[in-house]
């Protein structure tokens, strides 16, 4: 929780620098804007960046802050109450189907590639995924004991399988952009 919190609100907090300098500057070029595909200027003026009416990034901000001083207690020794794992794990959930929404929206609908947001899809995943694992392992979520050593056995590969399938999805989309650099 404290990798993914971290990791996630120092992503969001560059697009929320990022996006202060272009409304301040239009002219202004984030380093992020790598290539044609690799941007997230256009990414961050698009409607898609601020979905609920502000910038997305705040929600990240928030959101990852949250998670960083949870993480943090549980790792201090405090005992989460059962109700607060749930929240966290259907937040997480809420989480991950926004980033998959926004996965979505960025390579099939904006075209482009923003490396903070994709920063933020892996923290977002990996919050979900071993958050969703911790519940299951602590009971918080009841689930058959068959389910759970397959979940205990392979969450990494599941894992990495899943951050596979975003890979070549990524890959497949600008292969033209890719192989031209070849």
């Amino acid at each position: 929780m404290v990798l993914t919190g971290i990791a996630g609100w120092l992503a969001s907090f560059q697009l929320a620098v990022d996006d202060w300098r272009l409304l301040r500057d239009p002219a202004y070029q984030p380093p992020c804007n790598i290539s044609p595909v690799v941007s997230c200027g256009s990414v961050m003026s698009s409607a898609q960046g601020s979905l609920f009416g502000f910038p997305n990034m705040l929600l990240g901000l928030g959101a990852f802050a949250a998670v960083t001083a949870l993480g943090t207690a549980v790792l201090s020794g405090a005992r989460l109450h059962r109700r607060l794992w749930l929240a966290l794990d259907a937040g997480a959930l809420l989480g991950v189907v926004f980033a998959h929404w926004l996965i979505g929206q960025s390579l099939y609908e904006l075209n482009k590639i923003c490396p903070y947001c994709a920063v933020v899809w892996i923290a977002t995943i990996a919050l979900f995924w071993y958050v969703t694992v911790h519940c299951l392992e602590q009971g918080v979520v009841p689930v058959r004991r068959g389910v759970l050593e397959v979940v205990r056995d392979t969450h990494g590969i599941l894992l990495a399988a899943w951050y596979g399938v975003i890979a070549l999805l990524v890959l497949t989309r600008f292969w033209p952009y890719w192989s031209s650099l070849l």
